[in-house]
């Protein structure tokens, strides 16, 4: 037993002498006498006598003063690591807008509206807005903040979330819009127009409804991004790898890149994901398409390069990601959209595939598109039924199988797939692509 730690009655234990260890000194112990093998009575708390032979590492009021110190510090860093990540939280928790007035406008025609199929499945509306208002009036005029759907895309998340398809609708597609309410409460009446009309005539609510309508698939949620959301969302992940075959120089897109591989930052991936006159054909069909492969690269090089795993690199993703966002009220704090994310982050990339709706162009306008059925019609009823979907690339659709022409501007139809045993129904196969495909391999 050690030699400060008292007995019961409050007297010193006797030292242990079987080491044969004496003092060197001639210090007396507290009896007076001298060559004694013990240390002197109350050396053990006191302080009062010295043993030479066996010194102590220091007071033991000192050791427990550092004890208490650094106690102290250790619960001062944890206080501080939680209240920045406190912080952190409410920061990028309050840069999401809810959009409430379009989940009020949806409430009143609850109605109106498709019963969800697919239990655990989620159908999300991206809708790229392209209001030239505030920071965004650099790429072009502002007509009094208005705004249409530059880019919308329906994004179904299987029920297993092992796949996501998105499915692009594009802007100049004929459809039936519904009577909506303008933002200042006018009504207007139903009408039949291009798409992208429904979002400048009754914002995020008239479209949802205009494409629960076409395809008879409930939104679940809704996210409205703006370019600089989208710029900074590049940025964040250090810019993604595109080739070129010729070098582009496109003033309205603010885009002048040479040919050949090259890392775009945010504002190039902007300027080459809006250009339409300067690469590839000039149709909105090509443009589509380019948007979805580089939609795909980003999801791409954000799983391949851990950054969904990385707390440090995922931040500065979030902070672009939600401070240009405007969502429906169920995905507008930081934890609805961290359990979204979670839920896709091990959805192979393979299986995160892009496609545009089955359209060709409209019969009385061939700048506008209409719907091939009954191509359409399929695809919508897959999403509903969650269904597994196939796409592959355009040049492995069969030529002449395809039921609408491959001219500019359309797109090839679904065609079947060689039935599978015991299949009574072929599903059918779209083009398009998905997020493991190489840019440069385009």
């Amino acid at each position: 037993m050690d030699a400060d730690v008292t007995d019961s009655a409050g007297s010193p234990d006797r030292p242990d002498h079987s080491s044969g260890d004496e003092p060197t000194d001639g210090t007396q112990d507290a009896s007076g006498a001298a060559g004694q093998g013990g240390p002197p009575a109350g050396a053990g708390g006191d302080g009062t006598g010295t043993w030479a032979a066996r010194p102590q590492a220091g007071p033991p009021g000192r050791r427990s003063h550092w004890v208490r110190w650094a106690a102290l510090a250790a619960s001062f860093l944890v206080l501080v690591a939680a209240g920045t990540g406190w912080w952190l939280y409410k920061k990028l928790d309050g840069n999401i807008t809810a959009d409430t007035g379009a989940a009020a406008e949806l409430r009143a025609y609850e109605k109106e509206r498709p019963r969800p199929i697919a239990r655990d499945a989620q159908n999300i509306l991206l809708i790229g807005s392209d209001s030239r208002a505030g920071d965004n009036r650099r790429y072009g005029r502002d007509d009094g903040g208005s705004q249409r759907s530059d880019t919308t895309i329906l994004l179904h998340l299987a029920a297993d979330r092992r796949s996501a398809t998105a499915v692009s609708l594009p802007r100049d597609l004929m459809v039936e819009i519904p009577d909506c309410h303008t933002a200042g409460k006018k009504a207007t009446k139903k009408q039949f127009a291009q798409f992208n009309w429904a979002f400048e005539l009754g914002g995020t609510a008239c479209t949802i409804r205009t494409v629960e309508k076409m395809t008879g698939i409930r939104v679940d949620h809704h996210m409205v991004v703006d370019f600089n959301g989208f710029k900074d969302m590049v940025d964040a992940v250090d810019g993604v790898d595109i080739c070129l075959r010729k070098p582009v120089d496109d003033a309205d897109a603010h885009l002048r890149l040479p040919a050949g591989r090259q890392r775009l930052d945010g504002e190039q991936a902007l300027g080459y994901v809006r250009a339409r006159k300067s690469i590839g054909d000039g149709s909105d069909t090509e443009r589509m398409e380019r948007q979805q492969r580089f939609l795909g690269a980003l999801v791409h090089k954000m799983q391949s390069n851990g950054v969904l795993l990385n707390p440090a690199r995922l931040y500065p993703v979030l902070d672009a990601a939600t401070k240009s966002l405007t969502t429906d009220p169920g995905l507008s704090s930081l934890r609805d959209l961290y359990d979204l994310v979670r839920g896709m982050r091990n959805v192979p990339t393979d299986k995160v595939q892009f496609l545009t709706v089955p359209r060709q162009p409209y019969r009385g306008n061939a700048s506008r598109d209409e719907l091939v059925q009954p191509d359409a019609g399929r695809l919508f009823e897959q999403l509903r039924e969650d269904e597994p979907v196939t796409v592959v690339p355009a040049d492995e659709i069969r030529t002449g199988d395809s039921q609408a022409g491959h001219s500019s501007g359309e797109s090839p139809s679904a065609v079947p797939s060689p039935p599978a045993s015991g299949s009574p129904t072929p599903s059918p196969t779209y083009s398009g692509s998905n997020a493991a495909d190489d840019l440069c391999d385009a």
